[in-house]
């Protein structure tokens, strides 16, 4: 039998221990962040999600990676005051991890392939092809800011592109 995604081992962006088993019962949104890429805005609307709905059982899960562009080059330090100071992010922040290509972390390959395809990500995968950036093949993740929403349950229930 495979571990649960909630055993997975993590670590927070500023160094304790953790997993999902500290959300058990809540609906978790993870999302992949990154501070140098187009979408980095995207915190901003991250937050708000969080602070309106973290008190109804939501908790925004974030994941820097450096899989695409080099658009998280920073320190776990660096991250965290640059989402804080830009972004005024208070929702849970993880150490940097890879979340495609050989070096995935164990709760990324769970993710994808607990939900191998992303909605709406046609668009964005023709974009980056066209301008030869290269990507990840399915079910990899294909970009920063893509998420996946787990239940209280602790099964991931969708995945949704960037």
């Amino acid at each position: 039998m495979s571990t649960s995604i909630q055993d997975i081992s993590l670590t927070t962006i500023d160094g304790q221990p953790s997993s999902l088993a500290d959300y058990r019962g809540k609906v978790l949104l993870l999302v992949n962040v990154a501070s140098k890429c187009g979408l980095t805005p995207q915190n901003e609307g991250l937050q708000a999600l969080y602070a309106e709905k973290h008190a109804q059982g939501l908790e925004v899960l974030g994941f820097p990676a450096n899989n695409f562009l080099g658009q998280e080059p920073g320190s776990d330090a660096e991250i965290q005051q640059f989402c804080q100071l830009t972004y005024d992010v208070s929702f849970p922040m993880f150490s940097k991890i890879s979340v495609a290509g050989d070096d995935a972390h164990p709760l990324y390959q769970q993710l994808t392939a607990a939900q191998p395809q992303s909605i709406g990500e046609g668009p964005l995968r023709e974009r980056l092809a066209s301008k030869e950036i290269p990507i990840h093949p399915a079910p990899a993740v294909l970009w920063n800011f893509e998420k996946f929403l787990v239940g209280r349950d602790g099964k991931v229930v969708a995945r949704f592109a960037p």
